[in-house]
């Protein structure tokens, strides 16, 4: 197994490519079911993820082509409607395939999902409009069977929370359904929109786009003529790689990011004391005079992402003063906190609040991440401790960084990888 190995207080400098979002490749990929005709997605990032959902089109009988950050699909050979429980354990955003797998054969059966154990994310909401669309849904053996011999139709679908895989999959499931679709409390995360934007430029009639409320003019069943994609860059890598700039005191560039992506992470930066300029595709971060602590609350796009709260968690040890975090999307998204303690932490825990006690002389130490977004908080604090730090488990960190140690090493970090 593989371990990153840092030997942290060390400058970076220079600039850093942004690879494409895989919270944005996954749904895209999952909508080629929907294509008439063979599609190619570009920028894609090389991780984990999209790996284990281009292996689950293949089981069902697809076919793609994989040539560095650019796959073709071709979905017209797909000759099984069953996401099988090997594949769809290790990902829980394998549950994308569900909502085209239904409405384009009338029937499929996915096992329900896996993935990150950062906290419930029950599929509910996305059973519960497939089922006002008119599917029939069971669960038998760990397998959601749905069936829809007629074809899904047009409904009035109201989200009780905003759930960003829920939209997506209705959003593919209504592309091919009868009549017209309406979302209401809908995703407005960039991710959401580009899925949107595609299946619009595809001659679905998408409406609100970028809003909380959705109409969809579905096909009738009829596949869409899909052009090539380009995927948008990875605003929770962006928003890492400046964090790591900000915890090593050090200025650098981030090339082919959209900074509108990152306002609220950008709004905690500049509160925080970090000089920032950008352009339409760049964005340069500068050390803080001093770091002045930081008062943050997770909540859904636009506002503070809380795939960005623990590597902030991270950068507020060196702030100068308390600083305060609250999530309020998961409930076990602090299970890095004991991890970095580790480090020396002062951070005290009281049910979704944590109070981070800065500024921290932190220590190199043996670490394991807990999830995705963990990961690199504690790569994070590795960059910033004194000594030698060992992040293990980072099977976690390959499922959605691609080539961290790599990119962060052109930037002048001394880290690599190695083998337990």
């Amino acid at each position: 197994m593989d371990y990153l190995q840092i030997e942290g207080g060390n400058r970076l400098s220079g600039s850093v490519r942004i690879s494409g979002a895989k919270n944005a490749a996954l749904p895209l990929i999952a909508s080629s079911i929907l294509a008439k005709n063979p599609i190619s997605i570009s920028n894609l990032p090389n991780v984990k993820d999209i790996q284990t959902l281009l292996r689950l089109l293949d089981n069902l009988g697809a076919s793609y082509s994989l040539d560095g950050n650019r796959v073709d699909i071709d979905t017209s050979t797909i000759d099984s409607t069953t996401a099988v429980y090997d594949i769809v354990r290790t990902m829980r955003a394998s549950i994308l395939v569900l909502g085209p797998l239904l409405s384009r054969f009338g029937h499929c059966e996915v096992s329900l999902p896996g993935g990150c154990a950062i906290g419930q994310r029950p599929i509910d909401l996305h059973l519960k409009a497939l089922k006002q669309m008119g599917a029939q849904i069971s669960i038998r053996s760990g397998y959601v069977v749905a069936q829809a011999p007629s074809g899904l139709k047009g409904s009035t679908i109201i989200f009780d929370k905003v759930t960003v895989t829920g939209t997506e999959n209705i959003v593919m499931a209504a592309a091919l359904a009868r009549g017209k679709t309406t979302i209401v409390n809908a995703a407005k995360e960039p991710e959401v929109v580009q899925l949107c934007e595609v299946l619009n430029r595809s001659g679905v009639q998408i409406e609100g786009i970028g809003s909380d409320e959705l109409v969809i003019h579905g096909s009738d069943g009829e596949l869409l003529p899909m052009e090539d994609i380009e995927v948008i860059p990875d605003r929770i890598e962006a928003g890492t790689y400046l964090c790591a700039g900000a915890i090593t005191g050090s200025k650098i560039t981030l090339r082919e990011v959209i900074p509108q992506h990152l306002e609220a992470v950008l709004l905690k930066l500049m509160q925080m004391g970090f000089p920032l300029q950008s352009d339409d595709s760049s964005i340069t971060i500068e050390p803080a005079k001093r770091i002045e602590p930081v008062e943050i609350v997770t909540s859904e796009y636009p506002g503070f992402p809380t795939d960005m709260q623990a590597q902030f968690m991270s950068l507020a040890l060196l702030a100068e003063g308390t600083s305060i975090i609250e999530e309020r999307l998961f409930e076990n998204r602090f299970m890095h906190v004991s991890e970095l303690r580790r480090f020396g932490a002062d951070i005290q825990l009281k049910g979704n609040i944590a109070t981070i006690i800065g500024p921290t002389k932190l220590f190199g130490a043996d670490v394991m991440a807990t999830d995705l977004r963990a990961s690199s908080a504690l790569v994070l604090a590795g960059l910033a401790a004194q000594g030698t730090t060992n992040v293990h488990r980072i099977y976690h960190l390959d499922r959605g960084y691609e080539k961290i140690e790599e990119k962060l090493g052109a930037l002048g970090a001394k880290i690599k990888r190695m083998r337990e």
